[in-house]
Order: C-alpha cells, then structure tokens, then sequence
C-alpha cells in the first residue's frame, strides 16, 4: 500500500492534483487507515499513470473519463477508444497548423523589423493592424 506522497512520486502527479481527480471521480476513494491516512494499491497506481499518461497527450478529463470507462470494460471493442484517439490527433494537427501560420507570421515581423525607432517598428505596426498579416492564424485551430 502507497501513501499519497509516494504515490505523486511514483507518478510524477502532484498530491492536489491527486486529490482533485478523487474529487471529480477518475481516481476511486483510496482506502484509509486508522489514522485516516490514505492508502493506494497498485490497481490505483497504474491508474493514476494512465491518467497521467493521458494528460501528457493532451487527452482532455473528458476524454479520459471516456478511455478508463471503456479500459475498465475489457470486452468491448476498442473503436471507441480509436474515434477519442483520432479526436485528439485531430486537435493536435488544427493546434500544430496554426503554431505554423503564427511562426512564420511571427519569423516574418522579426525578419521586416528594421530595428530603428518603435515608430517605424514593423512588429508594432503588424501587431496594432492585424490586416497587416500575411498568413490568417486567427482562424486556424481556434
């Protein structure tokens, strides 16, 4: 059995953040000890990974929720748990093409800056006339 402190270490996951994620139901009540301590078995710690897993891939507590129901069901078929994952492989392409437009908008305000005076600043000048812009990065991904 873990103590929550050793469980964040295990995990890399703060013990707020463990808390919390007992408190909206991803993570069960761990059970306690005399003392009121609580105590995590590996069942918990390897869910706790998952989840922790999960977050780092940009997965929402949504979408988590969604993939420990379906992991917590071993029988059924895993293409619901592929359509959540090709959801958020679809945010991370939309998020990713418009870090593009913005890089290259922002390489392009750099590179036209002339470095005198802030009244001839082009990355002023852009950053106040969004018309200015060449690349629409304000409706990418947003």
């Amino acid at each position: 059995m873990l103590t929550i402190g050793t469980l964040s270490k295990k995990t890399g996951t703060k013990v707020q953040t463990i808390r919390y994620y007992e408190q909206i139901g991803l993570m069960p009540e761990p059970g306690r000890t005399e003392g009121g301590q609580r105590r995590y078995d590996n069942a918990q710690l390897d869910r706790l990974s998952f989840i922790r897993h999960s977050r780092q891939l940009g997965f929402s507590l949504d979408a988590i929720r969604e993939l420990l129901d379906l992991s917590d069901q071993p029988n059924r078929p895993c293409e619901e748990a592929d359509a959540i994952a090709r959801r958020q492989l679809n945010q991370v392409e939309q998020r990713m093409a418009r870090l593009k437009a913005l890089r290259t908008e922002l390489k392009r305000m750099v590179h036209e800056c002339s470095g005198g005076r802030t009244a001839d600043c082009k990355v002023l000048e852009v950053l106040q006339d969004h018309s200015e812009c060449l690349t629409e990065h304000d409706e990418i991904g947003a």
